[in-house]
């Protein structure tokens, strides 16, 4: 029986001697390398908390001490160590989330993965501890350095640093990166600790004896490491970052070296009062192909092979994040006026080979959503044209921004959203579903939503030509959709993918973007009963083309599809235009449930919705069978129709 596998709960992490914490640490490595491997997930995050996590668990007693863990892709250690121990289906459907979930564990108490929330959300907890008369209780907040960049955190320890008669622990788990190397002053204040030259004569000194010695030689290891850590405090206290907000400070911590860990956390407890511990630690610790990866040291990975690193799923189809990367290098080798802005995203968006080209046209603001979007309502009013892009679920955290920055100044600002709609394994708080109905909102807005790489590269040359408003693009996540040609563009830009023959225009389904493929599946299926379906791509979904309204007299019926939340979706926006111009034909709206969806494939997911095209298609003939449409089969025939769309 490994270490490992004798672990169910805090309680038994807590009994065990020093040196089998240090096997432990090493067994739990092998089982992060190994299961993630076969999934997929946050590897080089978790690899670097390995000793940090321990440390937490043996110091403090969850769930009586919360643990909030800022953005929690780092929580697999935590699971392992209060009963999760099955990675099988990591992040798919039935198996445990890649985030903490509170239906999981009493162990997880913040759900969202959203970065720089959690010195708010243990601010409020420790608060709440105090006025219950719960003040023996410890609230510990697990926040990285890219979090720093975020201004809800210094919000958040203006406030902390206000009032110090309650016990909450801010643990700073540096490693100079977010997804990539961590931006900004933060990060330059961070980096000349690591890189003193005291500390990294000492930090190479243990490391070397460590490594000479094994394992069984790490009292020497931990005493140089006490060592330099006592050296450390002596001339970083007087210099620490924090001291202006009056919250104690204990560090730097080598992240790696339990003993130098526990010994600084339970220093923290005791003090009784708010106190930041730092502890430097190396994302993808121990494992030499995320030590290797310059790009984001194995942040997240697909399937690799748990020796080498190498992706066993290579991709065989372009992503849509590739096909935007080269449109928007190739614009800007164009118009000087193009430049972007990522929060702390530069590759997962594409825009890197932006930078490889206009080093000097990108911005990284850090995770700092509203300060990128402001920021370039600053740079159009300078004569530029900004590129933010951002994840679609992010874009929720900037919307005054968007709103009262941008929109009301009329600022030529584009805005692409990465990930929209349904993204799968990373759950609720990364579904990019909610950007249709916010910002359609928004007054001036213009919204395109490519159906396929062609459209893509047309509409982002479009978008960056408008100067006078904000305009966004949005896509889903993956494989961009094949080709899908237009039988006609009719002149305000909408396309027409499929054209009911005349006299059977029973049915006109707009598509939102990737859902044409869907889209068309579904009308040939209806086609198939006997009812006619014309399919149009809007291109730009808002606002509603003149063409739509058109259309939409023309038919019987009228079927939305978008991969966005009903409530306030596009097909709400053209059932109020169909009203406003006087046509009274029935629309039906099919988008995502206004519910935080958990986590699963994206094709699973849609399939729950009723997104796919035999679901699209049994919803239509109800409706056409109940409306008794001129075209469609009687009444008498309908279980012969859901017997065949079966088939």
């Amino acid at each position: 029986m490994s270490l490992l596998d004798s672990i169910r709960s805090p309680r038994d992490l807590k009994r065990l001697p020093p040196d089998q914490v240090l096997e432990l640490a090493a067994e739990i490595r092998s089982f992060l390398v190994a299961e993630v491997a076969k999934t997929g997930g946050h590897l080089g995050p978790n690899l670097g908390v390995v000793e940090l996590t321990l440390a937490m668990h043996r110091v403090f007693d969850s769930p009586k001490d919360p643990f909030v863990f800022d953005t929690g892709h780092q929580s697999y250690v935590h699971k392992l160590i209060t009963g999760r121990q099955d990675f099988s289906h990591l992040r798919e459907r039935g198996g445990i989330a890649g985030y903490p979930r509170r239906s999981e564990s009493e162990h997880d108490i913040v759900e969202s993965s959203h970065a720089s929330s959690s010195l708010s959300w243990a601010d409020g907890i420790s608060r709440a501890f105090r006025l219950n008369g719960q003040s023996h209780r410890t609230v510990v907040a697990v926040v990285g350095d890219g979090a720093l960049t975020g201004g809800m955190t210094w919000e958040a320890l203006n406030n902390i640093s206000h009032d110090n008669d309650r016990r909450l622990i801010i643990v700073v788990n540096d490693n100079g990166r977010s997804y990539e190397a961590t931006i900004g002053g933060m990060a330059r204040f961070l980096n000349s600790v690591r890189t003193r030259r005291e500390y990294r004569r000492l930090h190479e000194t243990s490391r070397a004896a460590a490594d000479r010695f094994g394992s069984p030689a790490r009292a020497v290891y931990r005493g140089l490491r006490g060592g330099m850590h006592g050296f450390l405090s002596r001339f970083t206290d007087n210099e620490a970052l924090y001291s202006n907000l009056d919250i104690k400070y204990v560090g730097p911590v080598d992240g790696h070296d339990q003993q130098a860990l526990e010994k600084a956390l339970t220093q923290a407890r005791d003090y009784g009062t708010p106190v930041i511990v730092h502890a430097i630690t190396e994302k993808g610790h121990g494992f030499e192909p995320a030590l290797r990866d310059q790009a984001d040291q194995f942040h997240a990975v697909g399937r690799i092979d748990p020796t080498t690193g190498e992706p066993l799923d290579a991709a065989s189809q372009q992503s849509w994040t590739s096909v935007f990367a080269d449109e928007l290098a190739r614009l800007g080798d164009e118009d000087p006026r193009i430049v972007a802005i990522t929060a702390a995203m530069l590759r997962p968006t594409g825009l890197h080979r932006f930078q490889q080209r206009h080093p000097e046209r990108v911005f990284d603001v850090g995770i700092a959503e509203q300060h990128a979007v402001t920021s370039a309502a600053g740079l159009a009013y300078g004569g530029l044209h900004p590129v933010v892009a951002l994840y679609a679920t992010f874009v929720n955290r900037a919307f005054d921004q968007v709103l009262m920055d941008v929109a009301l100044h009329r600022a030529g600002v584009t805005f692409v959203l990465d990930r929209a709609g349904v993204t799968g394994p990373d759950g609720p708080s990364h579904h990019g579903m909610w950007d249709l109905a916010l910002l359609q909102v928004v007054p001036g807005i213009r919204i395109a939503a490519p159906r396929d790489a062609a459209t893509l590269r047309e509409e982002l040359a479009e978008a960056v030509a408008v100067d006078d408003a904000p305009t966004v693009l949005r896509w889903p996540r993956g494989a961009v959709e094949p080709g899908v040609p237009a039988v006609v563009r009719l002149p305000d830009g909408v396309d027409v993918l499929r054209q009911a023959a005349a006299g059977s225009q029973d049915v006109l389904i707009v598509a939102v973007g990737a859902m044409a493929g869907v889209a068309l599946e579904a009308a040939g299926l209806l086609e198939s009963q006997g009812i006619g379906a014309s399919v149009v791509d809007p291109r730009w979904v808002v606002p509603i083309a003149s063409s739509v309204v058109d259309l939409s007299r023309e038919h019987r019926l009228v079927v939305t599809i978008e991969d966005g939340v009903r409530v306030g979706g596009i097909g709400t926006r053209l059932r109020q235009d169909l009203r406003a111009a006087d046509v009274d034909t029935a629309v039906t709206e099919l988008g995502l449930p206004d519910q935080f969806l958990e986590h699963a494939s994206r094709s699973q997911i849609l399939a729950d919705a009723g997104l796919t095209a035999r679901a699209i298609a049994h919803d239509v003939i109800d409706q056409v069978i109940g409306t008794r449409l001129p075209q469609a089969r009687p009444v008498e025939e309908r279980s012969t129709v859901w017997d065949e769309l079966e088939r």
